[in-house]
């Protein structure tokens, strides 16, 4: 099994994932259930997490398809480019979603406005996904092919680049383009961790003076931060020579710690423990084991991309 493998596996998620969450993002909102919005949201930042490696793992059979005769290289990169599309849009509906999730735990209400906001862009994200999803399919399945769609061409015969070369050839080419999104980077790193850790230690039992309620507008700041690694590290993935991290195991390994770290960030947004802390008041064991976790986790994430060039096959 490889990444090639793993793309199948997971590209489907997204759009099958949307249908999922927008039906019940809509039941919540026609039955003013505040639990049903909370799942739709949580299904919403799930796939947002997940899309991450759908798309990374779109390079490998993208590799694997180069020497294909018979594959169009013209709709590899229309795909391509329609993914990274939807993964943009993708990526805002799960930050809308935690968003909410967070406003509902410290104002027990969802704002209208937020509640407008995800539904927009959750719709927006299904039809690029649906689109992109198209595509995809023409790739290796010709009996749902448009007539007259190109069946071989080769990828010098578009007369557009696509949209993820035309940014990766703009961090190669630009002087300042990438140590200034490594710059950026560190930055988002630095908010990311540090919330983090403020967080996982008051869970652990220090910093007792402090009630969680007061931690928790820390949040949106690591969140943040987080965003932001995800956009440069999306910059990086694309200027980066299309096997560097892919067949990198290292890389795989921070993929599948990122995923994980996401999912025990949800512990402190949405379970009930960690707000029954007040000043003085010591965590619950599942509280602790989710901080030691969580930590370890975006420790392993960090050690990851530090290694990536030293790892693998890059040098």
């Amino acid at each position: 099994m490889n990444l090639a493998h793993v793309h199948l596996l997971l590209n489907h998620f997204p759009t099958v994932g949307m249908i999922l969450g927008i039906g019940l993002f809509i039941v919540a909102l026609m039955t003013k259930s505040d639990h049903l919005k909370s799942a739709s949201l949580v299904i919403f930042f799930g796939i947002a997490l997940l899309s991450i490696p759908t798309f990374a793992s779109g390079t490998a059979a993208k590799l694997a398809l180069q020497k294909t005769p018979e594959v169009s290289g013209t709709t590899i990169d229309a795909h391509e480019t329609a993914a990274l599309e939807a993964l943009g849009v993708m990526e805002l509906t799960g930050a809308l979603a935690w968003l909410g999730l967070w406003q509902h735990r410290r104002l027990s209400r969802l704002p209208p406005v937020t509640l407008a906001a995800i539904l927009i862009t959750s719709a927006v994200t299904f039809g690029l996904m649906g689109w992109a999803a198209n595509i995809g399919g023409d790739i290796r399945h010709p009996e749902i092919r448009v007539p007259g769609a190109p069946t071989g061409a080769p990828v010098e015969t578009a007369t557009v680049p696509p949209l993820a070369r035309v940014i990766g050839d703009g961090m190669v080419n630009l002087k300042w383009g990438w140590p200034a999104s490594e710059t950026v980077h560190f930055i988002g790193l630095s908010l990311l961790f540090g919330v983090v850790l403020l967080v996982d230690l008051r869970m652990l039992g220090f910093l007792r003076g402090i009630p969680y309620s007061t931690l928790h507008r820390l949040l949106p700041w690591g969140v943040l931060g987080f965003g932001i690694n995800v956009v440069t590290g999306m910059l990086f993935f694309i200027g980066a020579p299309p096997d560097f991290y892919v067949n990198n195991p290292v890389f795989l390994w921070k993929l599948a710690l990122i995923l994980v770290a996401g999912a025990n960030a949800l512990y402190f947004t949405v379970f009930e423990h960690p707000w029954t802390l007040k000043a003085d008041d010591a965590p619950p064991m599942a509280a602790r084991v989710a901080a030691a976790s969580g930590i370890v986790l975006w420790v392993g994430v960090i050690f990851c991309g530090q290694m990536l060039p030293f790892f693998g096959h890059s040098f």
